[in-house]
Order: C-alpha cells, then sequence, then structure tokens
C-alpha cells in the first residue's frame, strides 16, 4: 500500500495542477491525504477542494468535481481507487481497492524490522532527557523524563536522523556542597531531627548508605567518573565526590534496568572550567543587550518575547541558574547540533523564554525557535488501591527501581509514555500488573503472542512470500491491513511533533484490530491457500507490533499467560 499511496499523491499533485491551471492559477497545493474521521467514509479523503476555492474564488464542490473527473483519468487511480465520492461542501473520499490494502502484507514482511524506517538523511539530532542531578535516587519523574526521551531518539532515528543521547548534570554548586555536607553529618553520627542537622540536608536513608560505604573505604564506579573513598570524615571535598560518583552509579543502575543508554554526559562544571560562562557573558555584554542596575548585570530579554527582563550576574557576583544554560546551549550549537530537543519537567516552562532569548542575543545567529522543548508533568503513583505519598522534604518518593520491581520494566516504559507529555498521569501499579484486556501494555503484547501461537501450530511460514493475498477479503482483514499501512505515516508524524504517545495510541489500535479479526475468522482451516494467505497477515501484523513496541523500548513476548483462560479457536497462548 506504500506504493500505492506514492503513486496516489503523484496522481493527485497532477490533478491539482491540471484544475488550478484550468482555473488560471500557477501554484497547486500541495498533494495530501488525510484519515477520515469515520470509517464508513472510506479510506483516504481530500480535503484540496475548500481552501483552493477560497483562493481562486470558486465554489468548492464545482471545484470538488473538477478534481475528481481530473482524477478519474489518472491511471494510478484506475489502478487502485474502488470509488470516489464527494461529500458535504467539497470533501473527496476515495475508498481503495481491495489489491492496494492487500499490497501492504507483501510490503510489512519484505521490508520486515525496516518496514516504517527511512533512508539515512544526514540529520544531526541532539536529545537531552533525563539530566538528573546526583543528589538522590531517580523517582518516577525521571521515568517519565527517560521514557520519553529514549523513545523521541528511537523515533527520530526512524526518520534517518543520526541521534545523540546526552545527559546534564550539576556536578558542584549549593545541591552538591548540601549533598557532602548530609553524608558528613551523617558520619558525625547525626540523623534528620536530630540537634545539629542541617537545614537544607538531605534526609533519605540513602545517605546512610553514602556515609557508611565512605566509611568502608569503598571504591565505586559510574559511566564517567570513578572514585575510591578515604574513610576521612573531616575530609568534606572527598566526601562530597564519594557521593557524587556513588549517586551516578545509582543513576546508572537504575537506567540500565529500564534499557536506557547514552552517548555523553556533559558536567555544568566544565562550562565553568573552560572559561564557557565567561564568554558568554562577555559575548552578551558585546552584543549591547545587557544593562547594569542595582549592582547587577541584566539581560534585555524582552526584545526576544520574554516577559521581563533577567538578571545574568546577581550583585554579589554570581551567575544565575539561566546563565550557565544559555553557555551549554551555545556549547551545543558550536558542536554543530543545530537541532537540539531538552525533554524537562514542566517547572522549567520559566526557563524557555531566557534561554532562547540569551541564544539570540550572543551573536552567532542561532535561530528563535533553538532549542525545542517537550515538557511533562510530573505523576502520581497508586498502589493497593491509594495513592502513595510522596515528599521531597521528607525524602520519601517512589523510586523508578521501586516501580519496576512492583511491575516490570515493559509496563513502566509503556505506562509512561501512554498519555501526552503535557498531561498529568497516574501510574495506577495494580493495573499494570494485570494480566486481561484492561492493562494496556498487556493487551498489545498479548496480541503478539496470540499471532506466535497461531503461527506456531500452523507450520513452516517460509512460504508466506508466496501467498495469494487476493484471498484476504473478509471486512475484519481489510480493516487490519489498513491499519498496518498506517504505520509509516505514523512514524513520521510521531516523530515530527515528538510525540510517541502516538506510538502507543497507534498499538492499541493495531492490537484492536487484530483482536477483531481474530474473533470473526479461523486462520487454521482446510483451505490451505486461505490459511496460508492469513498466516503471511498474521506474521506482517506481528511485524508491526515488534517494530512499535521496539520504538518504545517495550519486548514483544512469543508467549503469555492470561489471568482467565482465552477464549480462542486455537488454543491457549501461554
Amino acid at each position: 500500500m506504500i506504493q500505492a499511496k506514492q503513486d496516489l499523491l503523484a496522481a493527485l499533485q497532477a490533478a491539482l495542477q491540471s484544475v488550478v491551471a484550468a482555473q488560471g492559477g500557477t501554484e497547486p497545493p500541495p498533494a495530501a491525504f488525510e484519515s477520515p474521521k469515520q470509517a464508513s467514509h472510506g479510506d483516504l479523503a481530500i480535503t484540496a477542494a475548500m481552501p483552493l476555492a477560497r483562493a481562486l474564488k470558486k465554489n468548492p464542490r464545482e471545484l470538488a468535481q473538477q478534481l475528481v473527473s481530473a482524477l478519474q483519468s489518472q491511471p494510478a487511480v484506475q489502478r487502485w481507487v474502488q470509488a470516489i465520492e464527494i461529500a458535504g461542501p467539497g470533501f473527496i473520499n476515495l475508498r481503495l481497492s481491495a489489491a492496494a490494502k492487500q499490497a501492504v502484507v507483501a510490503e510489512v514482511l519484505a521490508a520486515g524490522a525496516a518496514y516504517g524506517r527511512q533512508p539515512a538523511s544526514g540529520r544531526r539530532v541532539m536529545v537531552e532527557f533525563v539530566s538528573a542531578n546526583p543528589t538522590g535516587p531517580l523517582h518516577v519523574g525521571h521515568g517519565r523524563n527517560a521514557a520519553l526521551g529514549d523513545s523521541i531518539c528511537n523515533l527520530l532515528q526512524t526518520q534517518g536522523a543520526e541521534v545523540m543521547r546526552e545527559f546534564y548534570y550539576n556536578d558542584a554548586g549549593v545541591q552538591i556542597a548540601n549533598l557532602g555536607l548530609s553524608v558528613q553529618a551523617r558520619l558525625q553520627g547525626l540523623k534528620p531531627g536530630d540537634a545539629g542537622w542541617p537545614e537544607a540536608a538531605y534526609n533519605g536513608e540513602y545517605i546512610a548508605d553514602i556515609a557508611a560505604d565512605f566509611m568502608a573505604g569503598k571504591t565505586v564506579h559510574a559511566d564517567d567518573r570513578e572514585f575510591t573513598a578515604n574513610a576521612d570524615p573531616q575530609d568534606l571535598a572527598a566526601i562530597t565526590q564519594f557521593a557524587v560518583a556513588f549517586l551516578r552509579h545509582e543513576q546508572d543502575l537504575d537506567l540500565q534496568a529500564f534499557g536506557v543508554r547514552f552517548d555523553h554526559y556533559y558536567l555544568e562544571s566544565s562550562l565553568y572550567g573552560s572559561g564557557r560562562v565567561d564568554d558568554t557573558v562577555r559575548r552578551l555584554v558585546a552584543s549591547g543587550k545587557t544593562f547594569e542596575e542595582g549592582g547587577a548585570l541584566w539581560l534585555r530579554s524582552t526584545d526576544y518575547g520574554d516577559d521581563k527582563d533577567r538578571v545574568m550576574r546577581k550583585s554579589d557576583g554570581s551567575y544565575t541558574y539561566f546563565v550557565p544554560d544559555v553557555a551549554y546551549h551555545v556549547a551545543k550549537y558550536e558542536r554543530g547540533f543545530h537541532q537540539v530537543i531538552n525533554v524537562q519537567g514542566s517547572d522549567h516552562h520559566g526557563t524557555v523564554a531566557r534561554v532562547r532569548a540569551g541564544l539570540q542575543a550572543v551573536g552567532l545567529g542561532i535561530p528563535a525557535g533553538y532549542p525545542d522543548y517537550v515538557l511533562y508533568k510530573m505523576i502520581a503513583v497508586m498502589k493497593g488501591g491509594q495513592e502513595v505519598k510522596m515528599s521531597k522534604r521528607a525524602g520519601t518518593s517512589v523510586s523508578l527501581r521501586d516501580l519496576i520491581e512492583w511491575t516490570s520494566r515493559d509496563a513502566v516504559r509503556f505506562f509512561l509514555i501512554s498519555r501526552k507529555a503535557d498531561t498529568e498521569f497516574t501510574f495506577d501499579v495494580d493495573l499494570a500488573l494485570k494480566a486481561n484486556d484492561e492493562n494496556p501494555v498487556f493487551y498489545v503484547q498479548y496480541a503478539h503472542a496470540r499471532i506466535c501461537s497461531v503461527l506456531a501450530k500452523g507450520g513452516s511460514t517460509a512460504d508466506l512470500a508466496a501467498a495469494d493475498l487476493s484471498l484476504l477479503v473478509a471486512p475484519t482483514e481489510m480493516a487490519l491491513m489498513l491499519k498496518l499501512a498506517e504505520y509509516p505515516a505514523l512514524l513520521t508524524r510521531a516523530a515530527a511533533e515528538f510525540a510517541p504517545h502516538e506510538v502507543a495510541f497507534y498499538l492499541r489500535d493495531l492490537a484492536a484490530a487484530f483482536h477483531a479479526w481474530y474473533a470473526a475468522e479461523r486462520f487454521l482451516t482446510a483451505d490451505a491457500a486461505l490459511a496460508a494467505a492469513r498466516r503471511a497477515l498474521l506474521a506482517a501484523t506481528a511485524q508491526v507490533l515488534r517494530n512499535g513496541l521496539a520504538v518504545l523500548g517495550v519486548s514483544a513476548p512469543e508467549a503469555m499467560a492470561r489471568e482467565t483462560p482465552a477464549d480462542s479457536h486455537e488454543g491457549a497462548v501461554a
């Protein structure tokens, strides 16, 4: 069907050119198809007649009729389209031929894991995500960040991009100083609530674990650092370095358990050590976009759409948080990453305008929309019908590793990207454990397992390329093949919008189309030709399920057990 759509797009472009030329125009709109809102309206929709009518000052329905006449003369339309209808003020609905829908099965089987993917484009993209400071375990919010960021990377790679996964964190500053003081207080025998316990200290029990390992003289290894403790409770610098390495190691274990890797780690301290922060400030001053007031240095960020000007350097000589952010993004740009996507919590929304303003003012020609941001909302966790209380001050939270241990990596990854990033979400642990159709990840994975069970009972799949696909004519088969054909365009759209939740939505719809077919038709029939055609469609469906789940970092098991016996005609799956 990919070939059919390409042929039909070319035919539509030629028809638009013909109609526009006949009306004395010169620039036809680009050819595009949409999906009808109701399946009963057809398989593809054309809406070009309405905007074209406004541009040409013509009746849209009359233009639609002219466009239909031009389309009907096109060989591709004669080959791939069963019927064309005009609806409403000028909508054009196309009903594809059975052959057009059946073609997708061979296309999927031929492409395999590459189905839906685009060739390498040479485009370099950096995605910065997680970027958690090493002051505590990764919590469920970091988990949502990791699931979003990794899935966005996978989506961009399906479109031919070369993707750099980067983790940025603060290894110095006030938070890290407080971390060192917290561990030192534990080494002195203090605990939260005791007199003398630092007010800004971290209260989690993990601080006691760090203190114990420090006094044991242990060596900790992280992806980007290694440090050996000297067991000197007076050496605050050594305590702090050990604590950072300890927590970076813990973060690495969390990310490994989650199936997330990074290509590069970038330290905030390097921005100061390399002189990048001072250089960025000098550039901003030289650009004439700064001013001094009240002993502080300000950026005229209102010149770039910010709601107020921002302090860059406070009266005590220290820089505000957004200054190293600007320096960091200058470094990204100078490293050749002219498209950058940052995945951050919605509490960072205030930094977007000021960072972009600083990047435009620095005088390097960085565009106004650089970088792109995906801002997500934090999540709540339900367990046993009750919300799990989380308090940063009390040092209590649900860690990412907790969530994985309570459920599974697959459930956590699927659930955390199953909603649009900027919507609130409650992770229901009990739902994630259900082995029935209420659980969305189980519903999708079980579709794949069911297919594997049927294919195993049907014998060899080596002959599927020779199957007579013209035998696939049942309504549920047509609906399933049409859904398979949507996958490449779905990937392109989801990648462009940084929207992996659309892949999760698609997979649920694909699983539903399969389950409907599964309930309506028999696969292990005495008709060998029909059985072979249906095995081919089964194999194609399994392939697209695997491809989509891989984008989300979720496995595609070949066997699963349900909480209740399967109502199937091919036997139990597990």
